[in-house]
């Protein structure tokens, strides 16, 4: 028989089956003489009863005997032989520690901080609704729905990923109790936001996988108070970033293992984006009428069409607002009425349309009256932005809840939040659609006036008409009863000037219906009195006044005005300031006649009212037509006389009133002093100047303004003394003879007027007489000297030597008997001995001497076709 070595031996011999089959069991003996020494025919676990019931054990399998050739050392029996597992206790004991330490780890990452970790990145919920439930008195039933999945791309930790992926997949399901989450604010002195009881919740938190979970909450609001600063913070804009902490307590279990209740803590950090905004809206509807129901005042409706990005849906209850403006300082706001909501009904991500009703029963005094160092109220400032384009912003104070069903706390809780809503603005520039200027009135300022203050301006009055073009919103009763203004003036995209209008003016006001594509407009018309003119580029003002003189057209201005109008409405009485407008003013020059021409200047009733050995004063009435449409106001104007480049005098102008058309008894002064302004040589130029004029020359002077034209405005002076104008000396209209018929012409009468009007020569007594036409309606001038020769056809007829005064009084009168030295033998008095009892035509010309008063002069006169009657 063989030996049991040799049996496993042969086993380990190439065979294609165990040998193992082959073998037969030892016997008794043999087994109760084993040594320490373990065969592969040894199981791992002693069966005892293989030798207390003596059987024969049934046969192995090929697999069993193959397991067990496996599992033993090497084969082998016999005495001192130890058993296997004695052996291998080392791997036996390590393969347990391993299983071991396996199921703590698994069971630490779960229950431990590994799992919070993955568990905190790796989790995902995506709402996709929220629904208000209802309101109750101590909170609201809030239903969420969302889809929860565990994304473990999202966690950082290579080692917390891989252990989680595997730990999740391992628990497959993960289920809460119900529990308690409460949301605080650390950085506002860990102040509750709110609780909301969870119920329980079974998701699936193998990764990748999504579970859809809905359920309703009671959500309990926190502290109204620090919810409130909280809110306050984020609504003025100032809240840069927001730290929440959420803490409960989460009983969690995973299938029949309950992991037990767990501590969960969890901060996060919002800030920029994170942070919601405010959503946008947009007013799709705007309607401002009386008020209605009994009430007064005005009332509006709006349309709000709100951004709804959210999946949120929660019916909301009737709200009551106050509205509100910017005061004086920045920190205070005005009231100006309320507005009510009715209830809202929010849908998912859906826009909400929001409709309003506004009313506001009167203005209160700290709204339309100007703030300290302004000249704006604050409902102008509002009013203006807007005109301007501008944001305008108005100030919801919260809450009112007319529904007396609203549960307490929310009304605690929204009291006293203040929202800004910015309106965006709307540009107004067509709001005024046009601004024009008539009948307008020029003066300029008076001598007395200071310069460089606003009464040295030159003033203009004028009709102001504006058509006002009303938003079609606007649907209530306006009336314009004052206005004014403040205008900018250009010239061809320049600024000339500024026209000051900024003291309250009567007006009235006609409104005009809508009429085809044309909105309604409301006519505003105002008489304006004394506007002060500055201006400012004396260069472009020349190019004006160049235009207007030289040009062959008139010359258009623009302004560009701020408007301030004082309105009646249903609410009361109020200003609206700051309204721009924009205009044209056309300032037309005569029609196609000359420029002097047009003005038909005629000068009568001269006189002279103060006299000086050098100079006179001379008043005279001025005839004239004012071909433009404005008419002008000149306290004083000062002009000087030139002739051939040589100031002679002075033209003046005090308190004139000019009109358009016709002008008639204009009275003007003109101070000639030659010697004064120009000495010797202005003496010599205006005796001969004197001379060609009183002889019917054609005379003519130059008008150039100077320094002290406008003396209030010396710079303007100085600007038109640029500007000469030199025109023809007026004719001087004489007194007609009282005994001549008025409708017969005189046929010797040329246009013009003489000095001497006749002449009677006396042949015997050598003597002459003469009729003289003087232009003076008061004053009596006197001829001191007379040397003057008479031509008949260019011959000499006789000579005056005369030095004895005599004078000439107003009007027509004639003079004593003139001693004449005939010349005989000349063909000139030829001709006069014929015309005995006729009449022949003389020419004369004299040096006379002439006074005045006080004042001297020696000028000389020449005289063409005098009628000279010839007597004995």
């Amino acid at each position: 028989m063989e030996s049991p070595q040799e049996q496993w031996a042969s086993t380990r011999a190439p065979s294609s089956r165990p040998a193992s089959h082959k073998s037969t069991r030892s016997s008794p003996s043999a087994r109760s003489q084993q040594s320490s020494r373990t065969t592969e025919q040894t199981p791992l676990l002693a069966r005892d009863d293989r030798s207390d019931d003596g059987r024969e054990e049934e046969p192995r399998t090929p697999a069993t005997t193959s397991l067990l050739r496996t599992l033993s050392g090497s084969s082998g029996s016999g005495k001192g032989k130890t058993p296997i597992w004695k052996k291998r206790w080392p791997s036996i004991l390590a393969l347990a520690i391993l299983c071991v330490v396996v199921v703590m780890i698994m069971l630490g990452f779960l229950a431990s901080e590994g799992i919070e970790e993955y568990a905190m990145q790796a989790a995902d919920f995506r709402p996709t609704k929220l629904a208000l439930d209802g309101l109750v008195d101590q909170g609201a039933n809030v239903h969420v729905e969302g889809d929860f999945t565990m994304d473990a791309s999202k966690v950082k930790k290579t080692s917390v990923r891989n252990i989680g992926r595997f730990g999740t997949w391992i628990a497959r399901e993960a289920e809460t109790g119900a529990f308690d989450a409460h949301v605080y604010l650390p950085e506002y002195g860990n102040v509750l936001v709110g609780t909301a009881k969870i119920p329980s919740i079974k998701v699936n938190i193998r990764n990748g996988h999504t579970t859809h979970i809905s359920f309703i909450t009671s959500v309990q609001p926190g502290s109204p108070e620090g919810i409130r600063n909280v809110a306050n913070e984020w609504i003025e804009g100032r809240l840069g970033q927001i730290r929440v902490k959420g803490k409960a307590e989460v009983p969690v279990k995973s299938g029949l293992i309950n992991i037990g209740k767990q501590l969960v803590e969890h901060s996060m950090v919002l800030k920029g984006g994170d942070v919601p905004a405010l959503p946008h809206y947009n007013i799709t509807k705007l309607n401002i009428r009386e008020a209605e129901g009994g009430r007064k005042g005005m009332g509006a409706d709006a349309t709000i069409v709100v951004q709804n990005d959210f999946p949120v849906e929660i019916t909301l209850p009737s709200v009551a607002v106050d509205v509100l403006v910017d005061g004086c300082s920045s920190d205070k706001q005005v009231f100006v009425g309320t507005a009510e909501t009715s209830q809202l009904e929010i849908k998912a991500k859906s826009d909400l349309q929001v409709n309003v009703t506004g009313n506001v029963d009167h203005l209160s005094e700290s709204l339309t009256e100007a703030c300290p160092n302004s000249a704006k109220s604050p409902l102008d400032a509002f009013i203006g932005d807007y005109m301007k384009g501008e944001d305008a912003t108005i100030y919801i104070n919260c809450c009112t809840f007319p529904d007396p069903d609203t549960p307490g706390w929310a009304r605690e809780l929204l009291k006293g939040i203040q929202v800004p809503v910015p309106v965006a603005g709307k540009q107004m520039g067509s709001l005024i659609k046009n601004f024009t200027m008539a009948d307008m009135h020029f003066a300029l300022p008076s001598p007395w006036a200071e310069p460089g203050t606003p009464e040295a301006s030159p003033t203009i009055s004028a009709v102001i008409v504006v058509d006002v073009g009303l938003p079609h919103e606007m649907n209530f009763p306006l009336d314009v009863n004052q206005v004014k203004a403040d205008a900018d003036i250009f010239y061809k995209g320049k600024k000339l000037g500024k026209m000051d209008m900024s003291k309250w003016q009567k007006a009235n006001s006609t409104r005009i219906e809508a009429h085809g594509k044309e909105g309604p407009s409301l006519l505003v018309q105002s008489d304006i009195r004394k506007a002060p003119i500055e201006i400012l580029d004396d260069d472009l003002f020349s190019e004006v006044v160049q235009a207007l003189i030289f040009g062959g057209k008139g010359v258009m201005l623009d302004m560009e005005a701020t408007v301030s109008v004082g309105v009646k409405t249903p609410m009361g009485k109020f200003a609206i300031r700051g309204i721009p407008a924009k205009g044209s003013v056309p300032v037309k020059r005569s029609d196609g006649k000359s420029r002097f021409d047009a003005l038909n200047v005629a000068v009568g009733n001269l006189s002279i009212v103060e006299t000086t050995p050098t100079s006179m004063t001379l008043q005279v009435h001025v005839n004239m037509t004012n071909p433009t449409n404005y008419s002008a106001t000149v306290p004083f104007f000062s002009i000087n006389i030139i002739v051939n480049g040589t100031v002679l005098g002075q033209a003046l102008i005090k308190d004139m009133n000019v009109k358009p058309g016709n002008n008639t008894n204009l009275i003007a002064t003109a101070l000639w002093d030659p010697y004064t302004n120009s000495g010797a040589k202005g003496k010599e130029v205006g005796a001969e100047m004197l001379s060609q004029y009183i002889s019917g020359f054609n005379t003519s002077i130059t008008l150039q303004a100077h320094n002290g034209t406008i003396p209030a405005q010396p710079g303007l002076g100085n600007l038109m003394s640029k500007y000469p104008i030199t025109l023809p000396a007026p004719h001087l209209s004489h007194p007609k003879d009282p005994n001549a018929d008025p409708t017969e012409p005189d046929p010797d009468d040329d246009g013009r007027e003489h000095f001497i009007k006749s002449a009677t020569m006396h042949i015997i007594s050598s003597t002459a007489t003469f009729t003289l036409n003087s232009p003076f309606q008061r004053t009596t001038m006197f001829i001191t000297h007379m040397n003057a020769t008479a031509y008949y056809e260019e011959h000499p007829a006789g000579v005056i030597l005369y030095d004895l005064p005599f004078a000439v009084p107003p009007g027509l009168s004639e003079s004593p008997r003139i001693p004449v030295d005939w010349s005989g033998s000349s063909i000139g008095f030829g001709a006069i001995k014929k015309a005995l009892g006729g009449q022949l035509k003389l020419t004369a010309f004299a040096h006379v001497g002439v006074r005045i008063g006080e004042w001297n002069e020696k000028i000389w006169f020449q005289g063409g076709k005098i009628g000279a009657n010839v007597r004995f």
